[in-house]
């Protein structure tokens, strides 16, 4: 496998662009990064010290005291470090989703962590996903893909998702979060989230998992092969 070959997979929250992303990475051999963790990191940071998730200034003066690594597991499962902390599981709590979409429409923030993200593409082969992948973070990707669902429907496999975990929510409020988190993403100045022009249009709505899966790895395996 071309060590730098990389699959970039954008789309809306729920998407379901984190479990397909890194079902393709184990079938390909490629690394995995998860590029929405890196910004909730941020968020947990600024959660935990008390400030607010739009106070712009305070996050951009907090910034040099974050250290974030990205680590991989001995079953390739991504693991967030945040100041030699694994925050893996902390930085998935509802409350960081709105910190994490917040700080994310601030371009310092943006800025301060694409050469994490770059580095990463430069070393490795890697499947990654996010919002702006395609857009800003790796444009020259051999592969981009937008992957997409209703509202309803990413909201309902979100709520079904945090269920199993024992997060105590209820759909009307995943619903809302999701609603929220999109217009945000969309909105914001730098980075919004849309589809690269060269992107591979993708709606799972319909699809089951395994289909939204398959669908990529066979998008991966015919770039692979020109």
């Amino acid at each position: 496998m071309n060590k730098k070959f990389n699959i970039a997979i954008d789309g809306p929250a729920g998407a379901g662009k984190s479990t397909i992303a890194r079902a393709v990475s184990a079938r390909l051999g490629l690394i995995y990064v998860d590029t929405g963790a890196i910004y909730r990191s941020v968020g947990l940071y600024v959660c935990r010290k008390g400030v607010g998730s739009k106070d712009r200034d305070r996050i951009i003066a907090m910034l040099p005291e974050i250290e974030i690594r990205i680590v991989h597991d001995e079953t390739g499962k991504q693991l967030m470090m945040l100041n030699g902390e694994d925050v893996s599981e902390a930085i998935r709590m509802p409350e960081i989703s709105i910190y994490a979409s917040d700080v994310s429409a601030i371009p310092e923030v943006r800025s301060f962590l694409l050469d994490l993200q770059r580095d990463f593409a430069r070393k490795h082969g890697t499947v990654m996903d996010g919002r702006d992948i395609g857009t800003v973070v790796l444009p020259d990707a051999a592969l981009k893909i937008f992957l997409t669902a209703s509202a309803e429907i990413r909201a309902k496999r979100r709520y079904r998702e945090l269920c199993e975990k024992g997060v105590d929510t209820t759909y009307e409020a995943v619903l809302e979060d999701m609603k929220y988190r999109d217009a945000n993403d969309s909105g914001r100045s730098v980075a919004p989230l849309k589809a690269a022009e060269d992107a591979v249009m993708l709606d799972t709505s319909e699809l089951t998992l395994e289909e939204s899966i398959q669908a990529v790895f066979t998008l991966a395996e015919e770039r692979m092969g020109e």
